[in-house]
């Protein structure tokens, strides 16, 4: 696929300034309320929760976000994965014939559908729940609020689809999403953002990328303004999620390349989810005439790891 033109100068929102974005910082920041801390916010989620989650299952529809396995670099996949055959039925023995492959990818960035551990980011050297950085984060991986801390998610998703609301295609790169486009959002939709939740955002990136061609999102891609998460955080969600690396680009705050990761991450102790296909997702919603639904998350179980590669799925 060809490459899209550079968006346009985009407009990422009012500038928000550094004492004003570590003022935020401060007044979402949940450190010490959970033990373990290592799950943060996934704490929230407790039995009943998943019960009436499994509850809004009508249909049986399965839906998968994530993307597929990309091998081709590209503008939006500058660390593409690998994937070649290590046996084509000529290693073992002649009966059965088995056929093996290899699967490796640098999965943190614009390309792969991929879950953050709250290890995964660090703000003034400091991770969730105050744990320093440097010593806790080495070579060897992370020995706090690695992904294998936090093991599979079931919740109830929100889908907040903003070119639906608005009428449009996708939204234009280096669109904010701001806290009243979240409260409008959930009129429009008929739908309600509370404790425990999942909530996703769909700017219609791929869509756009079909459509137009693929861009380097790193410099411009739609997404969550910092106040808007502040609004997530008062709501006590559980996980963030967007089309997109969920933070807005060029990035609205002084001094910070991704503040959203910064304040979900570190501060309020939210695992987000990046680079979701969620095409799909929307057009099941529209047709089932509601936005809320099983959510399924299951990371894959890496001691120290940061993150994992994901393929969420929402059941309907």
């Amino acid at each position: 696929m060809a490459p899209s033109p550079p968006p346009d100068a985009p407009d990422s929102g009012p500038r928000v300034a550094r004492a004003a974005f570590d003022a935020l910082f401060e007044a979402v920041r949940t450190w010490g309320q959970w033990d373990p801390a290592d799950r943060g916010a996934w704490n929230r989620v407790t039995a009943e929760h998943v019960r009436r989650a499994a509850a809004l299952v009508r249909t049986g529809t399965v839906v998968p976000m994530g993307r597929p396995w990309n091998t081709r670099p590209e503008p939006d996949n500058q660390k593409p994965a690998l994937h070649y055959m290590s046996d084509l039925g000529d290693v073992e023995a002649p009966e059965p014939a088995t056929y093996k492959d290899f699967l490796a990818v640098d999965y943190h960035g614009k390309g792969v559908s991929h879950l953050d551990a709250l290890s995964h980011a660090a703000y003034r050297g400091r991770l969730y729940d105050g744990r320093p950085a440097a010593g806790t984060v080495d070579a060897g991986g992370a020995r706090f609020a690695s992904v294998s801390e936090l093991g599979p998610l079931v919740a109830r998703g929100v889908l907040l689809d903003l070119p639906a609301v608005r009428g449009v295609a996708w939204l234009e790169p280096g669109t904010a999403v701001r806290a009243e486009d979240v409260l409008a959002a959930q009129q429009a939709l008929g739908v309600s953002v509370g404790e425990g939740d999942a909530v996703l955002l769909r700017t219609g990136r791929f869509r756009r990328r079909r459509e137009v061609g693929p861009w380097d999102p790193a410099g411009a891609s739609a997404g969550w303004q910092v106040e808007a998460v502040a609004l997530l955080a008062e709501r006590a969600v559980a996980l963030i999620g967007s089309d997109g690396d969920n933070d807005v680009r060029p990035s609205p705050v002084e001094g910070l390349h991704s503040p959203v990761h910064a304040l979900a991450l570190a501060a309020m102790g939210v695992p987000l989810l990046d680079n979701l296909d969620l095409e799909r997702l929307s057009i099941a919603c529209a047709e089932a005439g509601r936005h809320e639904f099983l959510l399924v998350v299951a990371p894959l179980n890496v001691p120290g790891g940061t993150g994992s590669p994901v393929s969420p799925v929402a059941i309907l």
